[in-house]
């Protein structure tokens, strides 16, 4: 399977989650909406409307075919998120927890350079110095 299908999947996955987890901040009632550390009522509907955001933007550019530059920026944003969730989850004492925010970020990750490479402007005009040989 090649980099971009890798790219593609991945892409679909974190989508789903952060739509139903950005959804899930922006529906419930704030009383409901409890973690391992205490957080604003507000901060978390921001988060929610970041979340949302975020999963369009890691699918729309690329599925429309306009301003695909706007991918890894999405999945660079959602970076940021994740390495918050991770913080917030360790402060809070739940170590084994504070894996799944890490992977989802090391995902988002993966997803920004792939898709950064793919996009930047030396991969566009087909220069030779950002060919390779085949290997990743």
């Amino acid at each position: 399977m090649t980099k971009e299908k890798w790219l593609w999947i991945i892409q679909g996955l974190l989508a789903f989650i952060f739509l139903f987890a950005g959804s899930t901040k922006l529906v419930l009632p704030l009383d409901q909406l409890t973690g391992p550390v205490a957080l604003p009522g507000l901060l978390l509907r921001f988060i929610g409307v970041c979340e949302v955001l975020g999963a369009l933007g890691l699918i729309l550019p690329g599925l429309l075919r306009i301003r695909p530059g706007l991918t890894p920026l999405a999945a660079a944003g959602l970076v940021i998120i994740m390495i918050g969730a991770t913080v917030l989850t360790l402060a809070g004492g739940a170590v084994a927890l504070a894996l799944i925010p890490l992977v989802v970020g090391v995902l988002a990750a993966f997803v920004a350079y792939g898709r950064w490479r793919l996009t930047s402007p030396g991969a566009r005009r087909g220069d030779p110095a950002r060919r390779t040989s085949g290997a990743v």
